[in-house]
């Protein structure tokens, strides 16, 4: 196991080469993904795994991939596409006719397309917003061409949508033009950058597992004040949110979450000032 100042060393070298800020994780978990991840692929103590960084560019984009766990499929988490097709859209839909949609860790664009395919079932013509955000800029390149993809990729996803939505070359799926025009990719950094406004739905699925408690509530809190009035935050299937009532949220349905008000509490009120700086 790597010490604290060896860590502290691999961090600063992470975010000098990457742009990737660990100081938001939990140490001991994230020290034990890269101690498994350097001793399996190289055998080689941190100092000499640093300066391999220095002259190998190709290690420093297998680390930031690592890091950034680009892992998805369309539908993915079958029985919660399920309960947004049947019960979550249809319900924003009754206040708006047009939604306007954010994916936070978007990977290689499988999520937000899976929105933009369900939001062309339940209304068809309708031109809703989904803006996909993700910290890989390699990943976001190919999300905005659309894939390729691959056939596991799509493995949830119905043959006649697949018919609809894809084309077929070989063996690799692209995104028909008609349902990736519908989606706008964007580099951002969720520890770090602002965030946008006025969203009847965010997903932020599976990014902040590692995250501290605190960088959690943190965060949970700017996506409340993202949200429109009773907006909606789809989290993943392994994650909780044991706050929700303090930074305001209400519990919809399992990974749901509906935006009420911040509660006036100390809780609420340490948070808020948190996030303005300490005005």
């Amino acid at each position: 196991m790597m010490t604290e100042i060896e860590y502290e060393m691999l961090k600063r070298k992470i975010r000098l080469l990457t742009d990737i800020d660990l100081n938001n994780y939990k140490s001991n978990q994230i020290m034990r993904r890269l101690d498994g991840f350097i001793a399996r692929t190289h055998g080689m103590d941190i100092a000499q795994y640093c300066h391999r960084l220095d002259h190998d560019r190709e290690e420093t984009t297998k680390l930031r991939n690592f890091l950034t766990i680009n892992v998805s499929e369309f539908y993915r988490d079958q029985v919660h596409f399920d309960a947004l097709r049947k019960v979550v859209f249809p319900e924003l839909l009754k206040h708006t006719a047009k939604l306007n949609i954010w994916s936070a860790g978007c990977s290689d664009g499988q999520e937000p397309y899976s929105f933009a395919m369900i939001l062309d079932e339940l209304t068809p013509g309708v031109k809703h917003r989904v803006l996909a955000t993700d910290l890989d800029r390699e990943s976001l390149a190919k999300a905005a061409a659309g894939g390729p993809y691959t056939a596991q990729d799509i493995r949830n996803v119905a043959s006649s949508l697949v018919t609809k939505y894809f084309t077929l070359t070989g063996d690799q799926y692209r995104v028909h033009d008609k349902i990736r025009e519908r989606v706008t990719f964007s580099h951002q950094d969720l520890t770090r950058d602002a965030f946008p406004i006025g969203f009847d739905m965010i997903s932020c699925r599976n990014v902040t597992i590692y995250f501290s408690n605190e960088a959690k509530a943190i965060m949970n809190t700017k996506f409340h004040n993202a949200l429109k009035e009773n907006g909606v935050l789809f989290i993943g299937a392994t994650e909780t949110m044991l706050n929700a009532s303090d930074i305001g949220f209400q519990r919809l349905l399992s990974c749901f979450y509906r935006k009420t008000t911040i509660a006036n509490n100390s809780a609420g009120r340490e948070l808020a000032t948190t996030l303005s700086g300490g005005r």
